[in-house]
């Protein structure tokens, strides 16, 4: 019983950083909001023009056929700058939603910074 509280006591803290970085972050159609989900297998991200409310640009790990770990989200933010540079965006927002920065999530933004996209 306790493993269980302890999962719904991560994800609501989660929920709660998510909300309090999100209050401050905002995309635009020249500059969008990447947004990064991880879940235990795969890692995905979209870049998001929140005043019209549409996609840009997504791209997933599962589609890759790849799982979740930093040399994985490395190829998969490469994949999503590609997508980006071909809309003609070249600086976006990152928005970690919620997540800590470290590991997998800092890996994925280093990765954007490293194919020239500016964060």
């Amino acid at each position: 019983m306790s493993r269980i509280k302890d999962l719904a006591k991560k994800n609501a803290l989660r929920i709660k950083r998510k909300k309090r970085v999100r209050g401050s972050i905002f995309g635009t159609a020249e500059k969008p909001r990447v947004s990064i989900f991880k879940s235990n297998k795969y890692v995905s991200a979209q870049a998001i023009n929140d005043v019209e409310g549409v996609t840009l640009a997504a791209v997933s790990s599962q589609a890759m056929g790849l799982n979740i770990n930093k040399e994985n989200a490395v190829k998969v933010a490469a994949q999503l700058a590609e997508n980006l540079k071909a809309a003609g965006i070249e600086t976006v927002v990152y928005d970690r939603n919620g997540y800590l920065y470290h590991g997998v999530v800092a890996a994925f933004a280093d990765a954007l910074r490293d194919n020239g996209i500016k964060l």
